[in-house]
């Protein structure tokens, strides 16, 4: 009996220096609890695979009582967001390829006046479809939509009208992805995806590999500024982020045949920014860390509303407002639709300069958190 009481003592000596090391190792314990409750946050009020209140653009050559049924149908129906009127057809083109809008509504002049004459008009919808899943239920839905609005209006001298197949045609057609294939909206986010979680990571155990190593000292009595360290550590990863777009982009176009209508030019502009950002945030993580585990931990604290919040995994527009104010600080949000609207759409520059600028923003702000943090080091 002593030595089962002599077994459960050491236990309990162990056990409290546990206890005692995790409490000391605060980073550590904070993730065990934050993550989690993260997790539940964003699985449970963030994600919502049934997008509602999409933007949607109008052109409108008429205005009559009909046509205006129709459009207050699409505002109430709740997937439709009526956000803006286009006076033309090129206006509306650059809504769809910059990602402003997720569908353009055109309705043509005479179309009233061919509807009451029986003629079945045409009324065009044009969808965003880069990311099926975000558009595929607002498709689905508005033929019933559009048909059921003018119930109330085909009546009397009109009733006739209302029988199926009903009184216009409604042509849908389906923008950058028409046979919604879903590699083309996986695969190029798949660049983002893996360069932020590699170089997030090698970058932030960077320094703290340097300090487990003992050459810590080393480093810092060089005649080098905290600028010049930085660039010296992140150079050589700059490569490596080069290396895996080369291979995640042959890959795309050999093995999965993702199209690419784009300017090369503009996506590799994009992908310098967005390697930058994610290097110097690493870094960052590096003047923080004690331990390459603990860079290890900020990491992927870092990567996992970065993959949910981004439109990677779940539609961004289906997530709610906090959750999209989140995700418009992430750089993969805006790396996403640079890759998707440069290779899916063909956009340009001028579609694409406000996640440019957006991008070229946090990488200011991580690079400057980061000489910060490591002039501190040096004190």
């Amino acid at each position: 009996m002593k030595s089962v009481a002599d077994s459960f003592a050491r236990i309990g000596a162990i056990f409290i220096k546990e206890l005692v090391q995790m409490r000391r190792d605060r980073l550590t314990f904070g993730m065990m609890f934050a993550i989690p409750v993260m997790q539940l946050i964003l699985f449970g009020y963030a994600i919502n695979m049934d997008p509602k209140d999409l933007p949607t653009a109008v052109h409108v050559e008429e205005q009559t009582p009909i046509v205006r049924t129709l459009l207050q149908a699409l505002e109430t129906s709740g997937y439709y967001d009526l956000v803006m009127e286009t006076a033309d057809p090129r206006e509306s083109e650059a809504l769809l390829a910059a990602g402003d809008v997720a569908f353009v509504v055109s309705i043509p002049a005479g179309f009233t006046e061919r509807l009451i004459r029986g003629d079945r008009p045409q009324l065009f919808v044009e969808a965003d479809a880069s990311d099926p899943s975000a558009s595929s239920n607002a498709i689905a839905r508005a033929d019933a939509l559009f048909t059921r609005a003018l119930r109330h209006d085909l009546r009397g001298p009109l009733a006739h009208l209302a029988p199926a197949p009903g009184p216009f045609e409604l042509v849908i057609h389906p923008r950058y992805n028409p046979e919604g294939i879903t590699q083309y909206n996986i695969v190029p986010g798949l660049l983002g995806v893996i360069l932020t979680m590699t170089l997030v990571m090698i970058t932030g155990m960077a320094m703290t590999r340097e300090a487990e190593r003992g050459t810590m000292e080393n480093l810092l009595a060089m005649p080098a500024n905290p600028f010049e360290v930085m660039i010296g550590k992140i150079t050589p990863y700059v490569v490596v982020g080069a290396v895996q777009t080369a291979v995640v982009l042959l890959v795309a176009h050999y093995l999965f045949s993702v199209p690419f209508v784009g300017a090369l030019w503009l996506l590799l502009l994009g992908v310098t920014i967005f390697v930058l950002a994610n290097l110097a945030l690493g870094f960052t993580f590096s003047t923080i860390a004690q331990s390459q585990m603990q860079a290890m931990q900020l990491t992927f604290f870092f990567f996992l509303p970065s993959l949910l919040l981004s439109g990677f995994m779940f539609p961004f527009r289906g997530m709610p407002q906090w959750a999209q104010a989140i995700g418009e600080v992430l750089p993969l949000t805006h790396f996403l639709r640079i890759v998707r609207g440069v290779m899916l759409k063909g956009a340009g520059f001028a579609e694409m300069q406000g996640e440019l600028v957006a991008m070229s923003a946090f990488t200011v702000f991580a690079v400057a958190a980061a000489m910060l943090r490591y002039r501190r080091t040096l004190d």
